[in-house]
């Protein structure tokens, strides 16, 4: 390989000394206008050969602004007293859909209480004791409450869960002092070019997922709505790697698109991954291939026309000058064997 390679410098310098990086460099530089800034000439080969992408959801797809749509709150609970509660409660939290909540809490002017005990279990929920009373926001299985239709106390939620998780919402129940008290639903918006994005990708022939810890019926109804080709939801941070390994397993050339920290390891598990530039963490850009710079996700669009571009260039320019210079590379290759068979 090395005495070929070494042929193919000499005989046809233009098509690989010349071209070849010439075409990389246009390439670069073409992404960069384009808003996507490519790390190396590897990302940039590699986003060429990409046949699946898989996007996070929250501040990829959606607009990372979470708000709070609907307070329904559950017997002697008021709706302003389920909403400051729980705020009390999210206060000490960092995930989006908590400052939601606090925000809604604010807004309304709602006296918020000091929480003590504040715990966080990722993918499941968060508690903490304001005023006296134990209160806990997340799902049903972590609540401790009955998942299907038990009577009354199963009929209070369930239905409204599955409406609001039908509309796009992220429904967290609420408990205080152990008792269910209601649900807040949370919804982010998806971002305006989010489906004609995904239609562009789907044209080109690239498979489309989303990866996100949301409930299935939420993240189904927004996949819907964009028309991914597939979802997979429920997916604790730590596993999200997981699934985009099994995708490459599968013969998949896979690019993983997010901005967080918990999205990192998974950046870096796929065959490209893809960081947010404005919203995107430092972490997810370290671990990431190429940086989307306007925060667009429709960009990875151009970056992977780009990719298939250049790499078109480079093949065209290595066949052309290799035919053309034939004749002079079968005469020194000739020359080349003949040497390494003589006894000196």
């Amino acid at each position: 390989l090395r005495v070929f390679i070494s042929v193919l410098v000499i005989a046809c310098p233009c098509a690989l000394g010349l071209a070849t990086p010439t075409a990389i460099m246009v390439g670069t530089g073409k992404g960069a206008q384009n808003g996507v800034l490519f790390k190396d000439a590897q990302a940039l080969e590699l986003s060429s050969h990409v046949t699946t992408v898989v996007f996070d959801k929250t501040g990829t797809i959606t607009q990372g602004k979470p708000r709070v749509t609907d307070l329904l709150p559950h017997g002697t609970v008021s709706e302003s007293e389920l909403l400051r509660l729980a705020a009390s409660c999210e206060r000490a939290s960092e995930h989006p859909l908590g400052q939601a909540i606090v925000a809604a809490a604010v807004e309304r002017e709602l006296p918020l209480a000091e929480v003590e005990g504040f715990s966080s279990v990722t993918g499941k929920g968060v508690q903490g004791q304001v005023e006296g009373r134990e209160v806990r926001i997340g799902n049903a299985a972590w609540l401790n409450l009955p998942q299907k239709e038990e009577g009354a106390s199963g009929s209070a939620y369930l239905e409204e869960m599955d409406r609001l998780a039908g509309e796009g919402k992220t429904p967290m129940l609420v408990t205080i002092g152990g008792d269910y008290a209601g649900i807040v639903a949370v919804a982010d918006v998806v971002k305006e070019d989010s489906a004609a994005a995904i239609r562009a990708l789907e044209a080109m022939g690239v498979r489309t997922a989303m990866i996100t810890g949301d409930n299935k019926r939420t993240a189904e109804a927004i996949a819907k709505e964009i028309g991914l080709s597939a979802v997979y939801a429920e997916v604790l941070p730590q596993d999200k790697a997981r699934y985009v390994k099994e995708l490459m397993e599968q013969d998949q050339k896979v690019a993983m698109v997010g901005d967080g920290v918990n999205d990192a390891p998974a950046l870096k598990a796929a065959d490209i991954g893809c960081a947010m530039g404005r919203s995107g963490t430092d972490v997810a850009k370290s671990a990431a291939d190429m940086i989307l710079t306007d925060d667009n996700f429709a960009t990875i669009e151009k970056a992977i026309e780009e990719g298939r571009g250049v790499y078109e260039n480079i093949k065209k320019s290595v066949i052309f000058l290799l035919s053309s210079n034939l004749g002079e590379i079968m005469t020194m290759f000739t020359a080349v064997l003949m040497g390494l068979a003589s006894p000196l």
